[in-house]
């Protein structure tokens, strides 16, 4: 009997979460080790699921990393990387494209279903839903300039515009989009975008009200390493000096900049999420508590 009590405070607890966010759109950038993991893919899925037969709108934008690292090395080809982004040329690309829109993106789609939710995979290329860009780098602590050198990075891109359309009719429909990071340049080339920044850009297009980022990390620390010191929640205004005293480093920045991006745009809070913690995702919604760090205004 007491375990059916607690079950029930559970669900009470819920509820405010349920009603605030009834109707609302979440975004929600899938990957890390959630992504390799058998047990956590279902939890993660789970969760999808359960937001939208509760009356959210999920939508799910994925990485590929590791299987894209794997299929390179039986095809005997070398991963490169420039300050965390792949070198991809034209053949990565082809790998590139075939395995984040073909494999993983089915996966996932196939994964909601069998959780029962009707999900529907989309690429940037689909209504040219990513309109992208070819990205420039110049060396670290250099700004972009055309007199200087500039790091040649193939068929790497960057977000130029977002066209939600295909996404709205989609959920419109009762279906989970979930969406691989390919755009489409003006030269009709395709380009591999950080999903980071993907998801962002569309969570700004789409009005959400989250964005979610699903990560190996449990959140900024406001000692390095030190997970005592977990920041449950940061301000825009305090990131600079974080960045610059440290507390934000590493790989950490590109994702707070994607926070960063969502809420200027409009966004109401953005969350970097433990992915290697089952159901992180419902922890953060529908709990008092809350887990990870939360980005707002």
């Amino acid at each position: 009997m007491m375990a059916a009590i607690e079950k029930a405070k559970i669900l009470v607890e819920a509820l405010p979460y349920i009603k605030k966010f009834y109707g609302k759109t979440i975004v929600i950038k899938y990957g890390g080790h959630a992504m390799t993991n058998q047990e956590l893919k279902q939890a993660v899925m789970t969760d999808v699921v359960l937001m939208k037969y509760v009356g959210m709108n999920p939508v799910v934008v994925h990485g590929g990393g590791p299987e894209i690292n794997t299929l390179l090395e039986r095809l005997g080809k070398e991963s490169s990387f420039i300050q965390g982004l792949r070198v991809t040329d034209r053949e990565t690309m082809e790998v590139v494209e075939m395995v984040l829109v073909g494999k993983v993106n089915k996966e996932i789609v196939s994964l909601l279903h069998q959780q029962g939710g009707k999900a529907v995979g989309l690429s940037g290329k689909d209504g040219l839903l990513i309109e992208a860009q070819k990205k420039y780098l110049t060396p670290l602590n250099e700004e972009y300039d055309e007199t200087k050198e500039v790091l040649e990075m193939g068929f790497v891109g960057e977000v130029a515009r977002i066209n939600p359309e295909i996404i709205e009719t989609v959920v419109e429909k009762g279906y989970i989009p979930v969406v691989a990071p390919v755009g489409v340049g003006r030269d009709h080339e395709s380009y591999n975008i950080n999903a980071d920044y993907v998801a962002a850009s569309i969570a700004v297009a789409l009005k959400a009200d989250k964005l979610i980022l699903l990560s190996d990390v449990e959140g900024i620390y406001g000692h390095f390493g030190d997970p005592s010191t977990l920041l449950s929640s940061v301000r825009l205004e305090e990131i600079p000096k974080l960045i610059s005293c440290g507390v934000i480093s590493g790989g950490m920045i590109p994702k707070v900049q994607c926070c960063q991006q969502a809420i200027q745009g409009g966004v109401s809070t953005a969350h970097i999420l433990d992915g290697r913690t089952p159901h992180s995702i419902l922890l953060e919604i529908f709990t008092d508590q809350g887990i990870g760090t939360m980005v707002q205004q």
